[in-house]
């Protein structure tokens, strides 16, 4: 291993923990406390608004949904499954937090789904099903991507799939999304397709709302004065590129060099604790990104 990779490497393996080397225990049980409450959220969304009136989520979810009335396989068993083989490439791509986090928030929805299944639905009325389960799936899911998980591996997908394609990764997550609403006609009905495209408009744009306007790309803007460790960290680590600016401080006059990168919004977290474990001082500015073309470090095979 050189140098540049072997820094990037312990880079990494500090990454999220504190000078000594530990998360501290505040921050494990509110993140727990997060994906627990936003998973629990969610699955009354679904199971007590949506499923009882035939409309489904996207993504895995959905095929989880359709696959229980074409198998009746119970969708706690297939939603744990099927999620499993996605979580392990987020693990090994995207860092094993995110991986444990979306593990973790998938058995509790799979555990509530489980409990909520067994209880009247709130409203048999479709439409209203349809408004008021995406408001309150898109709330419990915005609360879990702000505490580090995911409740399905169709995204972590797109953000792989992100590196192979011309297409972005909310590009990508829409056409996944579209194609599998559009099998929900084939085996419930079109109404339940045109009801579940609905829901998943109000469910994304709570999402958004929820995590303070995350989108699938930002821009960051890294203020350090270990730049290089940190980009080494960024290209080698995560796999995005990073453009190095020359700046001026206002008030002091003094040179600083400034690190620029766009990464999807599950890696943003992932960057902020490889940045804070290699500088604590570093000042990091988060914003949205509308359109990326390119970015990404693309591994060279010898």
């Amino acid at each position: 291993m050189d140098p540049v990779t072997n820094k990037a490497a312990e880079a990494a393996a500090r990454a999220g923990r504190d000078r000594e080397g530990k998360t501290p225990l505040k921050n494990i049980v509110l993140r727990l406390l997060g994906l627990t409450i936003g998973a629990i959220v969610y699955s009354a969304g679904l199971d007590l608004f949506l499923v009882p009136n035939n409309v489904i989520d996207g993504g895995v979810i959905g095929i989880s949904l359709m696959l229980q009335q074409l198998l009746g396989i119970p969708f706690s068993v297939l939603v744990i499954l099927l999620n499993l083989p996605f979580f392990y490439i987020g693990y090994k791509r995207l860092g094993a937090g995110l991986a444990v986090c979306a593990t973790y928030a998938i058995v509790i929805v799979a555990a509530c789904s489980h409990i909520f299944t067994n209880m009247q639905p709130f409203t048999r009325d479709p439409f209203l099903a349809t408004i008021y389960g995406g408001i309150i799936m898109g709330v419990g899911v915005g609360v879990v991507i702000r505490s580090g998980g995911s409740t399905d591996g169709s995204e972590i997908m797109a953000i792989v799939l992100d590196s192979k394609t011309s297409f972005s990764v909310g590009e990508l997550v829409l056409f996944m999304n579209i194609f599998i609403m559009g099998c929900a006609g084939l085996v419930f009905d079109w109404n339940s397709a045109l009801y579940s495209l609905v829901a998943y408009f109000i469910c994304s744009r709570m999402i958004d709302t929820v995590s303070e306007g995350l989108d699938s790309s930002k821009g960051v803007f890294i203020v350090t004065s270990d730049y290089n460790e940190v980009s080494d960290a960024i290209v080698h680590d995560m796999h995005r590129a990073v453009t190095l600016l020359h700046g001026q401080g206002g008030f002091l006059k003094d040179d600083k060099d400034i690190l620029y990168c766009v990464v999807s919004r599950l890696e943003v977290s992932k960057l902020k604790s490889t940045v804070h474990s290699i500088d604590p001082q570093a000042f990091l500015s988060v914003f949205d990104v509308q359109e990326v073309q390119g970015g990404r470090v693309v591994k060279r095979i010898p």
